[in-house]
């Protein structure tokens, strides 16, 4: 990884804190954070610790109390709403446990949609996500509606869903936390293959330490702060 490129994605000072029945509930305290182009870097934490709502403020799902995120250079909750959700879209690519693909469409149409709603070229936005599809081994698939895929496979179009847009950070939330150890291995082998020539850097929420062991870092949440080892 070049020391020179600028970070993708960066926090300074954020914190969130929560109502609970009249008290503030301090969840994150002052997260300072830079992720690097290419980087594959996994959060891990005790049930309850933060980690979902650390990786939604860093997609600008949440709001923050204070502090501020940074993506490709632009402040996030500097943009008015409707500006930051464009912004969203063109540079973060989501990923969940469940991969909520729309049931009614095949796998390219799911991966197409992305690009679809920018009223993109149709034979172009086609080509690029039957591209995707194929480096995640899907291919031959691209036809079948998500009832005919396996949980893995519907897991493998969520992703490849997420980075046909070529985003500059994919922000992934348990993602194979609904699988088999198998089929979460099989995953993750198709996700680093995938983003390994595309310079986009993955921030992996997690509890399985196996594959917090193949990130270039592995970043601990604890008391609502962040520790490195």
């Amino acid at each position: 990884m070049n020391k020179n490129l600028h970070p993708v994605l960066e926090t300074k000072g954020l914190c969130k804190t929560y109502d609970d029945n009249g008290k503030r509930l301090s969840i994150l305290k002052n997260i300072d954070l830079r992720i690097m182009p290419g980087e594959f870097v996994a959060i891990v934490g005790s049930s309850g610790s933060g980690k979902s709502t650390l990786l939604h403020c860093l997609g600008g799902l949440d709001l923050i109390d204070s502090g501020s995120v940074w993506v490709d250079g632009e402040n996030l909750f500097e943009l008015k709403e409707k500006d930051r959700t464009i912004f969203r879209n063109q540079k973060l690519g989501f990923v969940y446990q469940f991969h909520h693909l729309l049931a009614e469409f095949s796998a390219l149409e799911n991966v197409s949609m992305p690009l679809r709603i920018r009223r993109l070229d149709t034979t172009e936005v086609n080509s690029k996500a039957l591209q995707i599809l194929e480096e995640m081994g899907l291919k031959d698939r691209a036809s079948h509606l998500p009832s005919q895929l396996s949980g893995g496979e519907r897991q493998r179009v969520a992703i490849a869903r997420a980075i046909v847009s070529e985003p500059v950070c994919l922000l992934a939330d348990e993602p194979t936390g609904n699988l088999d150890d198998t089929t979460a291995k099989m995953v993750i082998d198709h996700l680093l293959k995938l983003i390994a020539n595309k310079n986009i850097a993955v921030v992996i929420v997690t509890h399985d330490m196996d594959i917090a062991s193949r990130c270039d870092r592995i970043l601990h949440l604890k008391n609502g702060q962040i520790f490195e080892k």
